[in-house]
């Protein structure tokens, strides 16, 4: 299985909203971003659910600033 495979398997998190904008941001940015960033978003992928829908729907703020600007990233793309 390819890393890109493990990865939109990974980006599966059982609800529509999280799905849609985790698969997104693989399938339009990870690729072409730097490795911090990539490192960034396999941290993001550890989160709870609870706490990733939280921060992707605009509800709270990670206190970590490389993650807190990753996911205001993920917000903004293009549907």
């Amino acid at each position: 299985m390819s890393e890109l495979n493990r990865l939109r398997w990974r980006c599966r998190r059982g609800t529509l909203e999280l799905d849609l904008l985790l698969i997104r941001y693989l399938e339009n940015v990870y690729l072409a971003a730097e490795a911090k960033e990539k490192q960034v978003f396999l941290q993001l992928l550890e989160l709870e659910d609870t706490d990733l829908l939280r921060y992707l729907m605009g509800e709270g703020l990670s206190s970590d600033v490389d993650l807190a600007e990753l996911i205001a990233k993920i917000r903004t793309l293009p549907v």
